[in-house]
């Protein structure tokens, strides 16, 4: 954890010595930590003695190239051509305002909103085959994080909200906001499972017991991707915070163990390929069996009930 921090310190160094533009080291930023914890992954051996396939490699690297070069972009464009079009006086209008609130706004109605769409996905059957994509790997990884349909992120309002806070003149906040969150999501879902040294020591146990209860982190995150709440760690139906843990604590879905679950995924793991799981429903399964065939078919299930042995 440490070496991240100081690595991390020594590419906003540069980039500040090199007059970089704000607006390319806030997205350079979540790129850097992409690469160096994929890099740390690879050198450990999880990209060639792991369980994933040369399909799940494909999902993930197409899926984190999709959302911020189309998805979010398209987002942001339609967003600021309605406001512009409609709401032309609300343009900047809270620019002058505290950066704090700016903040807090991004907190609510980014982060929040998130979780609730999170959690909303792990109800209905339809949000289930849109966030399939992110349970069914078997294993924990970096490139875990962004597999998700592309209508899963189309619709999810928080970037939509996003797209309208900056309109509003908070754009400033969301160069510093956007790259703490994704950094901290991205650290969630790695490997590295840098927390381990917060409950190795004592002395730091205090400090573990605010961050846990704060962000997210690998093991809070990895329950949520567990396979089973019978293993006594895993939480797959909570646990949903991205940036914030605070929700989970705050809506009563939390669960803190300290302890990292051994078996991952979701109990459906059916195999599709990755442009199905990515483009469901454009683009549906030729498997009758399979829960993408179609929008609703007689392979959808209750994803909020827990693992369950599945044959296909």
């Amino acid at each position: 954890m440490i070496s991240m921090i100081k690595n991390l310190y020594d590419y906003c160094t540069l980039a500040v010595n090199t007059q970089m533009p704000p607006e390319y080291i806030s997205k350079s930023i979540p790129l850097f930590m992409l690469l160096f914890l994929a890099t740390i992954e690879a050198l450990g051996g999880l990209y060639f003695e792991s369980k994933r396939s040369k399909n799940d490699i494909t999902l993930e690297l197409v899926s984190t190239a999709v959302l911020p070069t189309l998805v979010q972009p398209l987002i942001f464009l339609l967003t600021f051509w309605f406001m512009s079009q409609f709401l032309p006086n609300l343009e900047d209008y809270f620019i002058g305002t505290a950066i704090w609130w700016h903040f807090a706004a991004f907190l609510i109605f980014d982060d929040m909103t998130q979780y609730w769409w999170h959690r909303l996905s792990h109800v209905s059957p339809f949000m289930w085959k849109l966030h399939r994509p992110h349970h069914v790997i078997e294993e924990m990884g970096v490139l875990v994080t962004y597999r998700n349909a592309v209508l899963y992120y189309a619709f999810m309002p928080g970037i939509w909200f996003s797209a309208a806070l900056i309109y509003l003149g908070m754009g400033y906040a969301y160069l510093f906001y956007l790259p703490v969150k994704l950094t901290i999501i991205l650290l969630a879902h790695s490997e590295t499972r840098w927390d381990r040294l917060l409950y190795k020591y004592p002395i730091l146990n205090p400090l573990a017991w605010l961050i846990e209860r704060t962000i997210s982190t690998p093991s809070t995150h990895f329950a949520h991707h567990g396979l089973t709440v019978e293993d006594g760690v895993s939480n797959p139906n909570g646990n949903f915070g991205n940036l914030l843990f605070f929700w989970d604590v705050l809506f009563g879905t939390a669960k803190i163990t300290r302890k990292y679950p051994k078996r991952f995924g979701a109990w459906n793991q059916m195999k599709e390929p990755w442009y199905v799981q990515l483009f469901f429903p454009i683009i549906r399964s030729k498997n009758t069996q399979s829960e993408l065939h179609s929008i609703q078919s007689k392979s959808d299930y209750d994803p909020s009930k827990d693992y369950k042995e599945y044959s296909q």
